[in-house]
């Protein structure tokens, strides 16, 4: 009368199995050292830029710049 739905499939493999510990333990280690040595020549190509000014800097002079405007309000009303 009604037609029973099928139990859904998956090729799932998973990350741990003892078969794919055998194969890929001899590329993890290639693996891991190629990715370390393109990311050494990435971050040393770039040269390094620093800000203008340094956030502290910018922060001291935004609240020394609030006590000047807050002590001539006072000063001049």
């Amino acid at each position: 009368m009604f037609k029973q739905r099928k139990n859904k499939n998956f090729n799932y493999q998973s990350r741990f199995s003892k078969e794919s510990q055998t194969d890929s333990s001899l590329d993890d280690d290639s693996k891991t050292k190629d990715f370390i040595s393109k990311w050494r020549r990435k971050s040393g190509s770039k040269p390094k830029t620093r800000a203008a000014m340094p956030i502290r800097t910018l922060i001291l002079i935004l609240v020394l710049l609030l006590i000047c405007m807050y002590l001539l309000e006072k000063k001049y009303m």
